[in-house]
C-alpha cells in the first residue's frame, strides 16, 4: 500500500527553478505549498548512485533529513539502445565542461558514437524519470516514468533543454526541441512519473 502524502508543505530537492515551477504547477490542485532546496539553503548532495532510483533517493532522503519535511526528488536522463543504454544515469555528466554544461557537445558525442559503431537507424531511445518521495522517518515511495522514441540527427528546435533537440518521441514527427513546452510537459517521462505519484500519494 502506497503511503499517502498528508502534509501541506513539500520540499522539492532541486536547485533548478524551471523544474520547481513545473512541479509546483502540477501540485496546485492539491493545495500543497512547494518549497525548493535553494530557499532552504540545502547543499547539493553527491549523486554517486549507478541508477536513476539510487540518485533520486540520495537527494530526497538528504533533503528530508536536513529539513524534517517530506522531500521529493527526481533523477532523469536518456538511454540510447545502440550505445548500451548510455548515457543513462550519466546524461548530465556527458555535458560537463570546465565552465558549465554544454549539451550541444553531449548530443554531438552521442551522434558520433552511433556513427562510429555503425548502428543502423532508427536509433531507438527513451527518456527516463524516477521520482522519489521521502519522509523524515526514512520511508520512501518510488515512481518511474518513461517516454519512448528515437534519436534523430541533425539537432532540431530550440525549445526545451538538454538532449531535447535530438529526441523524437513515438507518435510524433517533431523533436522535444520543436515541441510546445506545455505539450511536452503533458506527454513526457516526467509527466508519466507524476501521474503515478499523484495516483499513489494523493486521494483523487
Amino acid at each position: 500500500m502506497t503511503r499517502k502524502f498528508t502534509g501541506t508543505r513539500l520540499l522539492v530537492a532541486t536547485h533548478n527553478q524551471g523544474k520547481l515551477e513545473e512541479i509546483a504547477d502540477l501540485l496546485t490542485p492539491f493545495g500543497v505549498e512547494v518549497v525548493g532546496a535553494k530557499e532552504m539553503n540545502l547543499p547539493e548532495p553527491v549523486e554517486d548512485g549507478s541508477t536513476f532510483v539510487e540518485n533520486a533517493r540520495i537527494k530526497a532522503h538528504a533533503a528530508a533529513k536536513a529539513t524534517g519535511l517530506p522531500a521529493m526528488s527526481d533523477d532523469s536522463g536518456i538511454e540510447i539502445d545502440a550505445l548500451d543504454k548510455a548515457p543513462g544515469v550519466y546524461t548530465a555528466d556527458w555535458a560537463e565542461t570546465g565552465s558549465g554544461r554544454d549539451f550541444v557537445m553531449a548530443m554531438t558525442r552521442s551522434h558520433d558514437l552511433l556513427v562510429e559503431r555503425g548502428a543502423p537507424a532508427p536509433w531507438t531511445a527513451r527518456f527516463c524519470c524516477t521520482l522519489v518521495l521521502a519522509w523524515p522517518d526514512g520511508h520512501d515511495e518510488v515512481f518511474p516514468g518513461v517516454m519512448e522514441g528515437q534519436v534523430v540527427w541533425p539537432m532540431r528546435g530550440d525549445q526545451g533543454h538538454g538532449y531535447d533537440p535530438i529526441f523524437q518521441p513515438d507518435g510524433y514527427d517533431i523533436t522535444f526541441g520543436e515541441m510546445d513546452r506545455w505539450e511536452k510537459n503533458r506527454i513526457s517521462h516526467r509527466a508519466d512519473a507524476f501521474r503515478k505519484f499523484v495516483a499513489g500519494c494523493f486521494d483523487a
